[in-house]
Protein backbone atom coordinates (compact mmCIF):
# COMPACT_ATOMS: atom_id res chain seq x y z
CA UNK A 1 0.00 0.00 0.00
CA UNK A 2 1.27 3.29 -1.02
CA UNK A 3 0.89 6.09 1.79
CA UNK A 4 0.80 9.93 -0.13
CA UNK A 5 1.43 13.04 1.90
CA UNK A 6 -0.58 16.15 0.32
CA UNK A 7 0.86 19.31 1.95
CA UNK A 8 -0.16 22.98 1.06
CA UNK A 9 -3.05 24.94 1.67
CA UNK A 10 -3.88 28.53 3.15
CA UNK A 11 -6.19 29.94 0.19
CA UNK A 12 -8.63 27.84 -2.01
CA UNK A 13 -6.27 28.18 -4.10
CA UNK A 14 -3.99 25.75 -3.16
CA UNK A 15 -6.27 23.76 -1.07
CA UNK A 16 -8.65 23.39 -4.25
CA UNK A 17 -5.93 21.39 -6.63
CA UNK A 18 -5.07 19.36 -3.32
CA UNK A 19 -8.32 18.18 -2.73
CA UNK A 20 -8.61 17.15 -6.78
CA UNK A 21 -5.39 15.17 -6.63
CA UNK A 22 -6.17 13.14 -3.24
CA UNK A 23 -10.14 12.41 -4.62
CA UNK A 24 -7.85 11.25 -7.80
CA UNK A 25 -5.55 9.08 -6.39
CA UNK A 26 -8.45 8.15 -3.73
CA UNK A 27 -10.71 6.60 -6.73
CA UNK A 28 -7.58 5.20 -8.63
CA UNK A 29 -6.90 2.87 -5.17
CA UNK A 30 -9.17 3.24 -2.83
CA UNK A 31 -6.30 0.76 -0.83
CA UNK A 32 -3.77 3.61 -0.87
CA UNK A 33 -3.26 6.26 2.48
CA UNK A 34 -3.88 9.47 1.35
CA UNK A 35 -3.01 12.17 3.99
CA UNK A 36 -3.35 16.24 4.15
CA UNK A 37 -0.18 18.09 5.61
CA UNK A 38 -1.51 21.63 6.40
CA UNK A 39 -1.85 24.48 9.27
CA UNK A 40 -4.71 24.77 12.04
CA UNK A 41 -5.25 28.44 10.60
CA UNK A 42 -5.70 27.70 6.75
CA UNK A 43 -8.74 26.75 4.26
CA UNK A 44 -7.73 23.16 5.12
CA UNK A 45 -8.58 22.87 8.69
CA UNK A 46 -11.87 23.15 7.79
CA UNK A 47 -12.24 21.29 4.11
CA UNK A 48 -9.70 18.58 4.37
CA UNK A 49 -11.79 16.92 7.04
CA UNK A 50 -15.09 17.59 5.92
CA UNK A 51 -13.57 15.67 2.68
CA UNK A 52 -12.85 12.79 4.46
CA UNK A 53 -9.01 12.79 4.70
CA UNK A 54 -6.91 12.89 8.00
CA UNK A 55 -5.00 16.52 8.43
CA UNK A 56 -1.51 16.32 9.84
CA UNK A 57 -0.75 19.67 11.16
CA UNK A 58 2.18 21.78 10.88
CA UNK A 59 3.29 25.14 12.39
CA UNK A 60 2.51 28.07 10.45
CA UNK A 61 6.11 29.66 10.14
CA UNK A 62 5.68 32.18 7.06
CA UNK A 63 9.22 33.23 5.48
CA UNK A 64 10.37 36.81 6.79
CA UNK A 65 9.70 39.69 4.39
CA UNK A 66 11.77 42.27 6.38
CA UNK A 67 14.46 42.08 9.29
CA UNK A 68 12.49 41.93 12.47
CA UNK A 69 11.94 39.66 15.67
CA UNK A 70 10.06 37.52 13.38
CA UNK A 71 12.84 37.28 11.55
CA UNK A 72 15.22 36.42 14.10
CA UNK A 73 12.69 33.79 15.57
CA UNK A 74 12.11 31.96 12.22
CA UNK A 75 15.23 29.60 11.90
CA UNK A 76 14.02 28.30 15.17
CA UNK A 77 10.28 27.75 14.07
CA UNK A 78 11.06 26.92 10.56
CA UNK A 79 13.49 23.64 12.01
CA UNK A 80 10.40 22.77 14.55
CA UNK A 81 7.99 22.86 11.48
CA UNK A 82 10.75 20.60 9.63
CA UNK A 83 11.03 18.38 12.74
CA UNK A 84 6.92 17.99 12.74
CA UNK A 85 6.73 16.59 8.81
CA UNK A 86 9.48 14.40 9.68
CA UNK A 87 7.95 12.78 12.57
CA UNK A 88 4.79 12.69 10.77
CA UNK A 89 6.66 10.93 7.48
CA UNK A 90 8.58 8.49 10.28
CA UNK A 91 4.84 7.63 12.34
CA UNK A 92 3.07 7.18 8.79
CA UNK A 93 5.57 5.65 6.65
CA UNK A 94 4.84 8.09 3.75
CA UNK A 95 6.23 6.69 0.68
CA UNK A 96 6.08 10.42 -1.41
CA UNK A 97 5.00 14.09 -0.82
CA UNK A 98 3.22 16.38 -3.01
CA UNK A 99 3.66 20.03 -2.68
CA UNK A 100 0.87 22.78 -3.73
CA UNK A 101 2.51 25.47 -2.32
CA UNK A 102 1.84 27.23 0.75
CA UNK A 103 2.94 27.59 4.42
CA UNK A 104 2.90 23.90 4.71
CA UNK A 105 5.11 22.94 1.72
CA UNK A 106 8.63 24.56 2.02
CA UNK A 107 8.76 22.00 5.43
CA UNK A 108 7.22 19.44 3.65
CA UNK A 109 9.77 19.55 1.04
CA UNK A 110 12.97 19.96 3.21
CA UNK A 111 11.54 17.18 5.47
CA UNK A 112 10.84 14.86 2.50
CA UNK A 113 14.74 15.52 1.29
CA UNK A 114 15.87 14.58 4.69
CA UNK A 115 14.32 11.61 5.05
CA UNK A 116 15.22 10.23 1.55
CA UNK A 117 11.43 10.35 0.42
CA UNK A 118 10.83 11.06 -2.75
CA UNK A 119 8.79 14.48 -3.16
CA UNK A 120 6.76 16.51 -6.48
CA UNK A 121 5.70 20.30 -6.63
CA UNK A 122 3.20 21.52 -8.21
CA UNK A 123 2.35 25.51 -8.86
CA UNK A 124 -0.54 27.04 -9.90
CA UNK A 125 0.00 30.47 -10.54
CA UNK A 126 1.80 31.30 -13.34
CA UNK A 127 4.63 33.51 -11.25
CA UNK A 128 5.47 31.03 -8.67
CA UNK A 129 5.56 31.59 -4.62
CA UNK A 130 8.69 31.28 -2.95
CA UNK A 131 8.33 27.39 -1.38
CA UNK A 132 7.51 26.30 -4.50
CA UNK A 133 10.62 28.09 -6.43
CA UNK A 134 12.44 26.30 -3.35
CA UNK A 135 11.35 23.16 -3.42
CA UNK A 136 11.56 23.01 -7.29
CA UNK A 137 15.35 22.67 -6.91
CA UNK A 138 15.52 19.60 -5.59
CA UNK A 139 12.06 17.80 -6.71
CA UNK A 140 11.96 14.71 -8.50
CA UNK A 141 9.43 16.12 -10.65
CA UNK A 142 7.76 20.11 -11.57
CA UNK A 143 4.50 20.34 -12.85
CA UNK A 144 2.86 23.73 -13.32
CA UNK A 145 -0.75 24.56 -14.54
CA UNK A 146 0.46 27.61 -17.04
CA UNK A 147 3.26 27.46 -19.89
CA UNK A 148 6.18 30.13 -19.25
CA UNK A 149 5.96 29.44 -15.27
CA UNK A 150 9.50 30.00 -14.15
CA UNK A 151 10.09 27.34 -12.14
CA UNK A 152 12.94 24.88 -12.31
CA UNK A 153 12.36 21.51 -14.48
CA UNK A 154 8.58 22.78 -14.65
CA UNK A 155 6.25 20.95 -17.01
CA UNK A 156 3.14 21.99 -18.12
CA UNK A 157 0.58 19.40 -16.56
CA UNK A 158 -2.32 21.99 -16.32
CA UNK A 159 -4.97 22.63 -13.34
CA UNK A 160 -6.24 19.51 -11.34
CA UNK A 161 -10.27 20.72 -11.75
CA UNK A 162 -13.30 20.30 -9.18
CA UNK A 163 -14.86 17.08 -10.84
CA UNK A 164 -18.10 18.89 -11.36
CA UNK A 165 -15.90 20.92 -14.19
CA UNK A 166 -14.35 17.91 -15.29
CA UNK A 167 -17.05 16.20 -16.22
CA UNK A 168 -19.89 19.21 -17.43
CA UNK A 169 -21.32 18.86 -20.06
CA UNK A 170 -22.06 22.62 -21.02
CA UNK A 171 -24.73 22.08 -23.91
CA UNK A 172 -26.58 18.84 -22.44
CA UNK A 173 -27.17 21.31 -18.72
CA UNK A 174 -28.16 24.39 -20.16
CA UNK A 175 -31.54 24.15 -19.88
CA UNK A 176 -31.31 22.98 -16.35
CA UNK A 177 -29.01 25.96 -15.85
CA UNK A 178 -31.40 28.41 -17.24
CA UNK A 179 -34.42 27.35 -15.20
CA UNK A 180 -31.90 27.64 -12.21
CA UNK A 181 -31.04 31.18 -13.14
CA UNK A 182 -34.37 32.18 -14.54
CA UNK A 183 -33.17 33.00 -17.40
CA UNK A 184 -34.10 32.01 -21.42
CA UNK A 185 -32.00 29.22 -22.77
CA UNK A 186 -32.38 30.43 -26.23
CA UNK A 187 -30.82 33.99 -25.89
CA UNK A 188 -26.86 34.46 -25.04
CA UNK A 189 -25.93 34.71 -22.07
CA UNK A 190 -22.69 37.13 -20.15
CA UNK A 191 -21.59 35.59 -16.90
CA UNK A 192 -19.23 38.10 -15.12
CA UNK A 193 -18.02 37.32 -11.26
CA UNK A 194 -14.99 38.46 -9.34
CA UNK A 195 -13.94 35.45 -7.44
CA UNK A 196 -15.57 34.18 -4.15
CA UNK A 197 -15.98 37.97 -2.62
CA UNK A 198 -16.80 39.45 -5.85
CA UNK A 199 -15.00 42.07 -7.34
CA UNK A 200 -16.25 46.27 -6.26
CA UNK A 201 -15.15 47.04 -9.84
CA UNK A 202 -16.67 44.62 -12.03
CA UNK A 203 -19.86 45.81 -9.75
CA UNK A 204 -19.41 48.91 -10.37
CA UNK A 205 -18.63 48.51 -14.05
CA UNK A 206 -22.12 46.82 -14.37
CA UNK A 207 -23.90 48.83 -12.42
CA UNK A 208 -23.87 51.47 -15.18
CA UNK A 209 -23.59 49.56 -18.30
CA UNK A 210 -26.28 46.51 -17.51
CA UNK A 211 -28.55 48.02 -19.62
CA UNK A 212 -26.93 48.38 -22.48
CA UNK A 213 -26.10 44.82 -22.77
CA UNK A 214 -29.76 43.97 -22.25
CA UNK A 215 -30.40 46.34 -25.28
CA UNK A 216 -27.62 44.34 -27.31
CA UNK A 217 -29.44 41.19 -26.88
CA UNK A 218 -27.74 39.45 -24.39
CA UNK A 219 -28.99 38.18 -21.04
CA UNK A 220 -26.57 38.98 -18.01
CA UNK A 221 -25.63 36.54 -15.11
CA UNK A 222 -24.24 38.95 -12.85
CA UNK A 223 -22.51 37.94 -9.17
CA UNK A 224 -21.18 40.15 -7.20
CA UNK A 225 -19.74 38.71 -4.32
CA UNK A 226 -21.83 38.55 -0.19
CA UNK A 227 -20.21 41.85 0.46
CA UNK A 228 -21.72 43.56 -2.13
CA UNK A 229 -24.79 46.22 -1.57
CA UNK A 230 -25.13 46.63 -5.46
CA UNK A 231 -29.13 47.07 -6.15
CA UNK A 232 -30.81 43.90 -7.92
CA UNK A 233 -32.88 45.85 -10.69
CA UNK A 234 -34.86 42.59 -11.01
CA UNK A 235 -35.78 43.13 -14.80
CA UNK A 236 -35.98 40.20 -17.04
CA UNK A 237 -32.61 38.76 -18.75
CA UNK A 238 -30.68 39.75 -15.73
CA UNK A 239 -29.67 37.35 -12.87
CA UNK A 240 -28.03 38.83 -10.28
CA UNK A 241 -26.60 36.53 -7.38
CA UNK A 242 -24.65 37.55 -4.06
CA UNK A 243 -23.36 34.46 -3.84
CA UNK A 244 -23.51 30.88 -6.25
CA UNK A 245 -22.90 27.47 -5.32
CA UNK A 246 -23.66 25.66 -8.25
CA UNK A 247 -20.74 27.75 -10.50
CA UNK A 248 -20.99 24.12 -12.86
CA UNK A 249 -24.44 25.60 -14.12
CA UNK A 250 -23.46 29.18 -14.45
CA UNK A 251 -20.29 28.04 -16.57
CA UNK A 252 -23.17 26.04 -18.75
CA UNK A 253 -24.97 28.98 -19.19
CA UNK A 254 -22.35 31.08 -20.37
CA UNK A 255 -21.44 32.38 -23.90
CA UNK A 256 -18.81 34.64 -22.61
CA UNK A 257 -17.01 35.45 -19.22
CA UNK A 258 -16.00 38.91 -17.79
CA UNK A 259 -14.08 38.29 -14.26
CA UNK A 260 -10.65 38.49 -12.42
CA UNK A 261 -7.96 35.90 -13.86
CA UNK A 262 -6.93 34.00 -10.67
CA UNK A 263 -5.55 30.56 -11.47
CA UNK A 264 -8.16 28.48 -10.85
CA UNK A 265 -10.83 30.35 -12.85
CA UNK A 266 -8.52 31.19 -16.35
CA UNK A 267 -7.83 27.18 -15.73
CA UNK A 268 -11.55 26.12 -15.42
CA UNK A 269 -12.79 28.79 -18.24
CA UNK A 270 -10.44 27.47 -20.49
CA UNK A 271 -10.68 23.95 -20.09
CA UNK A 272 -14.28 24.63 -20.94
CA UNK A 273 -13.78 26.26 -23.62
CA UNK A 274 -15.80 29.22 -23.24
CA UNK A 275 -13.98 32.77 -24.53
CA UNK A 276 -13.02 35.06 -21.54
CA UNK A 277 -12.19 38.96 -21.10
CA UNK A 278 -9.76 39.16 -17.94
CA UNK A 279 -9.87 42.11 -15.48
CA UNK A 280 -6.37 41.09 -13.55
CA UNK A 281 -6.53 42.11 -9.58
CA UNK A 282 -4.08 45.25 -9.96
CA UNK A 283 -3.22 44.91 -5.95
CA UNK A 284 -0.36 42.06 -5.90
CA UNK A 285 2.88 40.43 -7.36
CA UNK A 286 1.31 40.87 -11.01
CA UNK A 287 0.14 37.20 -10.95
CA UNK A 288 -3.30 37.62 -12.09
CA UNK A 289 -2.03 39.14 -15.46
CA UNK A 290 0.49 36.43 -15.64
CA UNK A 291 -2.21 33.56 -15.34
CA UNK A 292 -4.03 35.01 -18.13
CA UNK A 293 -1.23 35.31 -20.74
CA UNK A 294 -1.26 31.73 -22.49
CA UNK A 295 -4.93 32.37 -22.77
CA UNK A 296 -4.65 35.24 -24.26
CA UNK A 297 -1.86 34.20 -26.75
CA UNK A 298 -3.50 31.66 -27.78
CA UNK A 299 -6.62 33.64 -28.89
CA UNK A 300 -9.39 32.33 -26.22
CA UNK A 301 -9.50 35.77 -23.88
CA UNK A 302 -8.36 39.28 -23.97
CA UNK A 303 -6.90 41.45 -21.34
CA UNK A 304 -8.57 44.48 -19.67
CA UNK A 305 -6.97 46.69 -17.51
CA UNK A 306 -8.14 47.38 -14.21
CA UNK A 307 -7.71 50.96 -13.45
CA UNK A 308 -10.09 51.94 -16.61
CA UNK A 309 -12.98 49.16 -16.54
CA UNK A 310 -15.93 50.90 -15.73
CA UNK A 311 -19.41 51.37 -18.12
CA UNK A 312 -17.85 53.32 -20.67
CA UNK A 313 -15.26 50.40 -21.06
CA UNK A 314 -18.33 47.84 -21.23
CA UNK A 315 -19.97 49.53 -23.70
CA UNK A 316 -16.50 50.65 -26.05
CA UNK A 317 -15.07 46.95 -25.90
CA UNK A 318 -17.48 44.10 -24.46
CA UNK A 319 -20.97 45.18 -26.24
CA UNK A 320 -19.02 45.24 -29.17
CA UNK A 321 -17.89 41.67 -28.74
CA UNK A 322 -21.10 40.09 -28.23
CA UNK A 323 -21.97 41.14 -32.12
CA UNK A 324 -19.29 39.22 -32.99
CA UNK A 325 -20.48 35.42 -33.08
CA UNK A 326 -17.38 34.18 -35.72
CA UNK A 327 -15.07 35.55 -32.91
CA UNK A 328 -16.14 34.37 -30.64
CA UNK A 329 -16.40 31.20 -31.71
CA UNK A 330 -13.01 31.72 -32.56
CA UNK A 331 -11.84 32.29 -29.11
CA UNK A 332 -13.98 29.58 -27.61
CA UNK A 333 -12.07 26.70 -29.97
CA UNK A 334 -8.91 28.43 -28.55
CA UNK A 335 -10.09 27.94 -25.25
CA UNK A 336 -10.55 24.18 -25.65
CA UNK A 337 -6.74 24.38 -26.99
CA UNK A 338 -5.12 25.78 -24.33
CA UNK A 339 -7.44 24.53 -21.75
CA UNK A 340 -7.23 20.62 -20.31
CA UNK A 341 -9.30 19.04 -17.79
CA UNK A 342 -6.70 16.10 -17.18
CA UNK A 343 -4.74 18.44 -14.75
CA UNK A 344 -4.98 15.47 -11.90
CA UNK A 345 -4.34 13.23 -14.11
CA UNK A 346 -1.42 14.42 -15.11
CA UNK A 347 -0.28 15.40 -11.69
CA UNK A 348 -0.65 11.76 -10.63
CA UNK A 349 1.51 10.73 -13.58
CA UNK A 350 4.50 12.92 -11.96
CA UNK A 351 4.08 11.33 -8.58
CA UNK A 352 4.26 7.86 -10.16
CA UNK A 353 7.30 8.53 -11.95
CA UNK A 354 8.75 9.94 -8.91
CA UNK A 355 8.04 7.17 -7.05
CA UNK A 356 9.42 4.65 -9.59
CA UNK A 357 12.58 6.52 -10.08
CA UNK A 358 12.94 6.05 -6.14
CA UNK A 359 12.56 2.15 -6.58
CA UNK A 360 15.51 1.72 -9.05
Amino acid sequence: MTTYLLAGGGTAGHVNPLLAVADGLRERDSAASVLVLGTAEGLESRLVPARGYELLIVDKVPFPRRPNRQAAAFPGRFRRAIAQVREHIRTHGVDVVVGFGGYASAPAYVAARREGVPFVVHEANAKPGLANVLGARRAAATGVAFDGTPLRGGEVVGMPLRREVIELDRAARRDEAAEYFGLDAARPVLLVFGGSLGAQRLNDALAGSWADILAAGWQLLHVTGERSDLEDPQVPGYAMRRYVDRMDLAFALADLIVSRSGAATVSEISALGIPALYVPYSVGNGEQRLNAASAVAAGAAELLDDETFDGDAVRRIVIPLLGEAERLERMSAAAEQVGTRSGTENVIALVDRALSAADR
